[in-house]
């Protein structure tokens, strides 16, 4: 147990200065509330008003969240990969371009359908 009372400590004093911050910044803080602050902030995009029912949102905003994952959990397979390249051999490099060509290919479709466009 001694070895683990410094990150115990560590934790408390991360989690104590965390919640110091939030507390003295929501009391001491300026409060000048104005339109622009209490607005919604939608990727630079102004806030359209939305019809009573709901409205529909773009898709641009879908698929660019479905390729951030993409990309993210190919980054998460290339790391431990690369730095166990050596003793994952050949079943390694095979297994890593079979799951290389399918990213590619799910990359391709999205540019050929126009998912990367910025009008």
């Amino acid at each position: 147990m001694e070895l683990y009372t410094p990150v115990l400590a560590l934790i408390l004093l991360a989690a104590g200065f965390a919640v110091f911050s939030v507390i003295m910044s929501a009391i001491v803080g300026p409060k000048r509330y104005n339109r622009a602050k209490v607005d919604s902030y939608e990727c630079g995009i102004e806030p359209t008003p939305q019809p009573l029912g709901g409205g529909r949102f773009p898709v641009k905003y879908y698929i660019t969240a479905m390729m951030f994952i993409v990309f993210d959990i190919e980054t998460i397979f290339l790391i431990p990969w690369a730095v166990q390249f050596d003793k994952l051999g050949v079943f390694g490099l095979v297994e890593m371009v079979v799951f290389i060509a399918t990213v590619f290919v799910a990359y391709v479709y999205v540019w050929r359908r126009g998912g990367l466009d910025w009008d």
